[in-house]
């Protein structure tokens, strides 16, 4: 009886190698485009009805500008080619570009000393209206806050939630720490899955006294600039007599410039004849209307860092028109820069 020799000839030995190295190489190839690919807009549901998730990387960075003519009136219709983005001075590729803010994670924060809660009660469905006016997507949080915050609803698109949440309860705490709240909002966007194109903003409703906050005005600044959160403001304010005649109390340091120095924007209801009306109303729906249309008159810029960016430091970010655009329109973007932790 024959037998079949099994030992493998030098041919067959190079050739079994050589297969072997190319299947590798083509994993690794394919794990690396799959990695380092451009943005991938492709939307997934978290689960089949609901909750949609942008698939990209998660060391995505978001640039919101606004482009105003010489009356200083915002420019719509502009294009992707017509920006130049800048990182630490180096211009680097635009991934993402977007006019208009398409997707949005919104968390209202909101006072609840009385008056500011009476008066949020009465514009329960002005911020739904805020809510639903962006694309599919978009999500919502509300954060309580006295002299402590509490997030009454994480991030979610379930409209009937937000409908309960933003029905804030009474309190009974006697001060305020406003800086806290809007230290604990930021800590909201990082504990939620998140989609790394969204505009994020925080809608904060406060009568502007913080007499209790343990975190100061300029480290909320600079996270939220890090995290690429802007705050939109709205003072309520309360009035005292001064010289014979009511005046707004000013608020705490730094409250409006939460504002002004995010990328948001700052409100201010209220008036002394309103202090003098114990019926008097507030409208809410135009400063929503406002901020809707200031996030949709933004455009959005993204882009992936390099890796060497990944250093904990903070990197410079410029916003520039292309050449032919220079002389008659100016940018203004909306984010200073970025900080990248080693994983």
């Amino acid at each position: 009886m024959s037998h079949l020799s099994l030992r493998p000839t030098p041919s067959l030995i190079i050739f079994v190698r050589l297969s072997i190295i190319a299947v590798v190489t083509a994993l690794l190839l394919f794990t690396t485009t799959k990695t380092l690919a451009p943005l991938d807009t492709t939307v997934y549901a978290q689960n089949q009805n609901e909750d949609e998730v942008i698939r990209m990387r998660t060391d995505f960075v978001i640039v919101p500008a606004v482009v105003t003519d010489a009356r200083g009136s915002r420019v719509p219709g502009l294009s992707q080619s017509d920006f130049e983005l800048r990182s630490d001075g180096r211009e680097i590729k635009v991934d993402y570009f977007s006019a208009g803010a398409e997707r949005v994670a919104l968390l209202f924060a909101l006072d609840t000393s009385g008056s500011t809660r009476d008066i949020f009660a009465q514009q329960h469905d002005a911020a739904l209206a805020l809510f639903s006016r962006f694309g599919r997507g978009s999500r919502v949080a509300v954060l309580y806050f006295g002299e402590t915050a509490k997030l009454a609803l994480p991030f979610t698109t379930d409209t009937n939630a937000v409908s309960s949440a933003l029905n804030v309860p009474s309190a009974s705490e006697p001060r305020t720490a406003i800086f806290d709240a809007a230290a604990s909002a930021l800590r909201s966007f990082d504990s939620s899955r998140s989609d790394p194109a969204e505009r994020r903003i925080v809608v904060l409703l406060s009568d502007g006294l913080d007499n209790a906050s343990a975190t100061s005005r300029k480290t909320v600044i600079k996270e939220a600039r890090e995290r690429g959160v802007s705050f939109y403001v709205i003072h309520l304010a309360l009035f005292e007599p001064r010289d014979g005649r009511l005046v707004p109390r000013p608020a705490t340091k730094g409250f409006r410039e939460l504002a002004e120095q995010t990328g948001g924007k700052y409100f201010m209801l209220g008036d002394a004849s309103d202090a003098l009306n114990p019926r008097a109303s507030y409208n809410l729906a135009p400063v929503f209307k406002a901020i809707e249309e200031d996030l949709q008159g933004q455009y959005i810029l993204g882009f992936y860092p390099m890796e060497s960016a990944r250093d904990g430091r903070f990197h410079q970010i410029d916003v520039t028109l292309s050449s032919r655009n220079k002389k008659r329109l100016r940018v203004h973007s909306l984010r200073e820069g970025f900080v990248l932790r080693s994983q």
